[in-house]
């Protein structure tokens, strides 16, 4: 992912030779050396009437996993770019802890699972939970939970990442994963 602007690449994608090219307006899947195998522009169009069990086409999911990588992997950092406005919000308590809360306002231009989320940070100001709805599939809720933080290059980082769906309550459901990410060999540069 570039930290700077939104862009992100997922290799392989496919298979072993292709890589993802993701921008808010347009996703590819290339080879390795560039050579566009397939592409889409304004891709967040091709998700209209999209339900939970919408099923994706390959460029859906690289768009996907293309903001959805972008975004984990730069909060908190990304809420001081243009365009992003923070309020303060009541605190939850959650896995016997209670975490300070910040509802996050997209711009228009920045790709992301909904307009408005959710962040819940730990005592020690590091990201325990992000909620959100996922509107490229109906906008089912979600909450997403960081954990197993390791230091790279002096930032700490979770490598472990759980996204439940909730129910109309806003309860995780426990047999609903929707996302599970583990890192292992991150580099800043």
């Amino acid at each position: 992912v570039n930290l700077h602007r939104q862009w992100a690449s997922v290799q392989p994608f496919g298979a072993p030779d292709q890589k993802t090219d993701f921008t808010p307006d347009r996703i590819a899947i290339e080879k390795l050396d560039g050579q566009v195998v397939a592409e889409l522009s304004s891709p967040r169009e091709s998700f209209t009437g999209h339900e939970l069990e919408t099923p994706w086409t390959p460029l859906q999911r690289a768009y996907f996993n293309g903001y959805a990588l972008w975004n984990y992997l730069t909060a908190p950092f990304l809420m001081s770019l243009p365009g992003f406005t923070v309020d303060e919000i009541d605190p939850v308590t959650d896995r016997g802890e209670t975490w300070r809360g910040l509802r996050v306002h997209y711009p228009s231009n920045i790709a992301s699972h909904s307009r408005v989320e959710e962040f819940y940070f730990g005592s020690d100001h590091l990201v325990r939970r992000h909620d959100y709805r996922v509107d490229v599939a109906g906008g089912f809720a979600t909450m997403h939970y960081t954990a197993d933080l390791v230091e790279f290059d002096g930032i700490k980082v979770p490598t472990k990442r759980r996204a439940y769906r909730c129910d109309s309550a806003g309860r995780i459901l426990p047999d609903e994963l929707m996302v599970a990410i583990d890192l292992t060999d991150i580099r800043f540069s």
